[in-house]
This record gives structure tokens, sequence and C-alpha cells, in this order.
């Protein structure tokens, strides 16, 4: 009898069931258990493989989408590139409106994937006919037979979280969970996971991440949208001068907002000690875990997971990059390593 080849018909069947990591020396004077749901294990290398494969099959059930059909979004790079990956699978084109924030190195990927991409400008308001997310509809009407994934207003990106992050996340730590610390941007990774959890165990504790420039935390506060809270950052994939229509906020406790340059050491700081080489918003989350133990949120009992959101080959030319952690005045908090002349071994 031959032995089968066990084989995956194709690199989509690989997205979902993502490893949960003991997070160890990062952690080490730390109070509580820490682990990390490492979401470059997906194979696009985010948690955004998630909602592209679950709101995109779910197009193709409703007679939305067939071949040859255009899908539309908007992204700051990682959704872009699931989209972009499913998309190649499935026989459909690709039209990405980016914001220029993004990374030369995320860019560069959507274009090799063969997304057409549009670079708007990040520092606009969100009704401004710049704006990705007005770009992004504008080409959506003048695109024939297109769909516009719109995963800032779009439920299926909780639900995808729903179906797959939160049962893995509960199945993982054996119901044990105590706390789920995640950034909050578009909101479905954060309120689908937290949805699922808080229907196994309502006491789990949800807390979002948020960025200094970023309206979330206060409008989860007041109910109310504070332009004055809006200013240029620099974190991708982080906080919202909008407030999506995809964020549960009843699911999410309170809000913590994290600084740029903190969340880019503690990114490599990740790195450099549990080598898991992270992206910008998980040094968020983690720098994120920092400040919530310093106000005691905390105890010797608790499990508390936070989500990586991707992978560190997105921010080769930013976080990881001295001369761009230089440029944004970041370098002085932290001593730079000399390059050092290599000794081979005898």
């Amino acid at each position: 009898m031959k032995n089968e080849i066990r084989a995956y018909n194709n690199i989509l069947e690989l997205v979902g069931n993502t490893p949960l990591v003991k997070l160890n020396r990062i952690a080490e004077n730390l109070t509580g258990n820490f682990y990390a749901k490492v979401e470059a294990f997906n194979p696009g290398h985010s948690s955004k493989d998630r909602i592209a494969i679950h709101i995109i099959e779910q197009a193709e059930k409703a007679g939305i989408l067939t071949e040859g059909s255009t899908v539309i979004e908007t992204t700051s790079g990682n959704t872009g590139f699931s989209i972009a990956m499913a998309s190649i699978i499935k026989g459909y084109d690709c039209i990405l409106a980016v914001s220029s924030k993004s990374s030369p190195d995320k860019i560069d990927m959507l274009r090799s994937m063969g997304a057409k991409v549009y670079v708007c400008p990040a520092h606009v308001s969100a009704d401004d006919p710049r704006s990705y997310y007005e770009v992004a509809k504008r080409l959506h009407k003048e695109t024939k037979g297109s769909i516009y994934i719109n995963q800032y207003f779009n439920q299926l990106n909780m639900e995808a979280h729903y179906k797959s992050t939160g049962p893995e996340i509960w199945e993982q730590t054996g119901g044990q969970i105590t706390h789920l610390i995640a950034c909050s941007g578009t909101g479905g990774t954060i309120s689908g996971t937290a949805r699922f959890l808080k229907e196994q165990n309502p006491n789990i504790k949800v807390i979002g991440v948020d960025a200094f420039g970023s309206v979330l935390k206060k409008y989860h506060e007041t109910g109310k949208l504070d332009t004055n809270e809006i200013y240029p950052y620099r974190i991708e994939g982080l906080g919202k001068n909008l407030i999506p229509g995809a964020t549960d906020f009843s699911a999410i406790d309170e809000f913590i907002k994290v600084t740029d340059a903190e969340s880019a050491h503690t990114a490599r700081e990740i790195s450099r000690t549990e080598g898991i080489f992270v992206g910008y918003t998980s040094g968020a989350v983690m720098q994120a875990i920092k400040q919530l133990d310093e106000l005691n949120a905390f105890d010797k009992d608790s499990n508390v997971v936070c989500i990586f959101p991707d992978h560190g080959s997105r921010y080769m030319s930013k976080i990881y990059s001295d001369q761009w952690m230089e440029d944004q005045g970041f370098l002085n908090t932290e001593v730079v390593e000399e390059t050092q002349e290599i000794q081979y071994i005898k």
C-alpha cells in the first residue's frame, strides 16, 4: 500500500490555528503569566489573513464575487497583502488604497503580489477625497464588477475573529485566560475575539491598546468623537481618526495609550529577548502590558493573552532601521550597539 501524500490544496488552508507562546524573559519582572498569540504564523504573516478569507468567502457564497471580479480595499498594508494572496488563489483582480504611513516594505510586497496600489496621504481627514477611505470608495464606483471590503465598517471583520481567534485562545488556554490585551485599529480582532471569550467567561478583562493621536480611547470613555485628539503619529495599524463600525466598544473594558517611541523599542526588545520577530503593533501591545503592570492590573494568578498581529520583516525600513529610529528622535532613549568585526570559529 502506497503512503499518502500529505499536502495542503493551497496556501489559504494554512490560515488560523496560530500558536500561543509563553513570554519568558521580557515578562520575568512582571506579575502574572503572559502568553502571545503569534499571528505571524498565518501564511500572509498577519492576523488579517483571517478576515480576508472570511469576507471573500462570504461574498462568494452570496454570489457577489465570481472569477474575474475585482476586490478593492483600504489598508495599512497587512489586510492588503492577505487580500492579494487570496485573490491570486481565487482568480480575482486586486486594487488597494494604502496609507502613505505604511512602510515601503509593505507597499513593495503588495505590488509583488500583483495588486494595483494607490498610495494616499496619511494625515488628512477621513472624508477628504484624497484619503485612502475615499479613494477606495471612488475606485469601487469606477470599477465594474468590484466589491469593496470596507474592513472598518464590515461586521464580517469581527465575525472572522469571533469564529476563529476567540475559540482558538479559549481552547489553547484551557479556559483559564483572565485578560485579553490587543491593539485596536479597525477593531475587528479585539472585538470579535472579546465577544467570544466573554460569552465563555464574562469576567475576562479586555483591554484595548490605542495610540496618542487617535480618538478611540476617549470615544470609549465619553461616547463622543473629539477631533482635538487627532494628530499625526507613526504606528501603523493602531488607532484611528474615525470611529470604526467594526469595533464593538461594549466588548472592551478599557483602553490604554502607548507612544510611538516606546512601542518601537519594545518591539525590538521582544525580538531580542524572545526570539519572536514582531511588528510595530506587537511592540505596542507589549508596552501596554508593561504600563498595566505598573498600575497593578495583574496578580500572580493572572493568565494574560496578548495578540502579536504581524511579522517584523514588514518594518525593516522603519523600527528595525537605526537610521529611521534616529530620524524620528527615538534613539536617544536606547544605546545602539556598534557594528562588530566578524570573528571566525577556528
